[in-house]
């Protein structure tokens, strides 16, 4: 008989990361994969094909996302979609302004496009500049405030995404649309945790979502601009996907993303009554068996999936690490770690612990057995880990 340990049982809990590919998916890559490889920009018959399956992907997700196909870009990847909403908004906007509104808990895409153009604007000398609006202890945006700041002089673009990335917490989209409208800026919503998850509240000009983040393939991202919307591609000019990105797209790719968004937005509801009484069971849990813990974000208005908690004295990429030697794959709100020492922008807007933080998010693949083995083991990982630490008596 063998004395190598038996390796632990594997448990996927990072699904606001990534999704495992849902199996319409792979059906739909593989037969497009046979069929879709031509340039769907060519007249022969080959092209016209790969066209035609272009063109019914486009259609899937305009329907889904309740917009018109004309209105659907496809980009490679989510944070690529986040890039061209912002810089492109702020583009073609320039004559209303330069001022870009967002949240303090936006998406580092969404933040980093802030900062590029906060710097082309110091390099241009003019005064035009990224304005974030703080949130509560929950990770919710006010919405008074989010309206005063859009209803100051220069406000080219407001980006609000749908539901926090880090700890689940929904945005108030809708008030913060009409808002927009009101002061006449056009909204950018990333609805990348939500698209095939919850109805994205409407009033928005732009969008933005992730293919992997609802099971389809990684390497696929949507830009939505609504018909009006005034918007300027930040790159050379291309005649690909109506100029808003340049370059041949991976039809195959983006096949298998349409017909898994369709696959799991028909199932969102169903889905979503399942995982939520699973959150909720991490939150009670959590909070009764782990002491010196903090659950953070919204306990009502919520992704269904996806639950966040910090447990004090523990360093959080220790923490990872031995929930994964269990098997346990978790991911962290927090780049609190040896390597980095930052902490997550998220949790320190919100002003909660961001020490030992783990990030729970579920998929269709989850089961209530591996939700209760990870809370039965949670507990005397985190004991073992602050015993090492040194800390005793809790």
């Amino acid at each position: 008989m063998s004395d190598q340990p038996v390796p632990p049982i594997r448990t996927y809990f990072d699904a606001a990361t990534a999704v495992p590919l849902h199996p319409v998916a792979k059906q739909a890559l593989a037969a497009a994969l046979e069929d879709g490889w031509a340039d769907p920009a060519r007249l022969y018959t080959e092209a016209r094909r790969a066209g035609q399956l272009l063109d019914a992907a486009r259609a899937v997700v305009a329907e889904v996302i309740g917009a018109r196909p004309d209105e659907v870009t496809f980009c490679a990847n989510g944070t690529v979609a986040a890039h061209l909403a912002v810089l492109g908004g702020l583009a073609g906007r320039r004559r209303a302004g330069s001022v870009f509104v967002h949240s303090a808990v936006e998406h580092s895409a969404v933040l980093h496009a802030a900062e590029q153009h906060d710097a082309a604007q110091q390099a241009a000398g003019t005064t035009g500049t990224s304005v974030p609006v703080g949130v509560d202890r929950a990770g919710r945006v006010s919405t008074s405030a989010f309206a005063e700041a859009v209803r100051a002089p220069g406000v080219a673009l407001a980006a609000l995404m749908s539901a926090n990335h880090e700890v689940g917490t929904a945005q108030p989209v809708s008030e913060v649309a009409a808002a927009c409208a009101s002061a006449g800026v056009p909204l950018f919503v990333d609805a990348a945790q939500t698209l095939g998850r919850a109805p994205v509240p409407g009033g928005w000009s732009l969008m933005s979502g992730s293919a992997r983040k609802w099971g389809g393939p990684a390497g696929v991202g949507v830009l939505v601009v609504r018909t009006g919307t005034r918007w300027t591609t930040p790159y050379p000019a291309d005649e690909r996907e109506r100029g808003r990105f340049a370059g041949a797209s991976n039809l195959p790719a983006i096949v298998a993303a349409a017909a898994s968004l369709r696959a799991v937005h028909a199932d969102a509801a169903a889905e979503a009554a399942r995982l939520g009484p699973l959150v909720d069971r991490i939150r009670e849990r959590v909070a009764a068996t782990v002491p010196d813990v903090e659950v953070v974000g919204d306990p009502v208005d919520r992704l269904p999936n996806l639950v966040t908690f910090s447990c004090l004295y523990v360093d959080g990429e220790a923490l990872l690490h031995a929930l994964d030697a269990r098997g346990f794959a978790v991911s962290s709100g927090s780049s609190c770690t040896s390597s980095t020492l930052s902490p997550s922008h998220v949790l320190e807007a919100m002003g909660v612990l961001s020490h030992g933080n783990v990030r729970v998010s579920l998929h269709s693949g989850t089961t209530g057995a591996e939700v209760e083995r990870f809370l039965t083991e949670l507990p005397a990982i985190v004991a073992e880990l602050r015993a090492t630490a040194g800390v005793t008596g809790l």
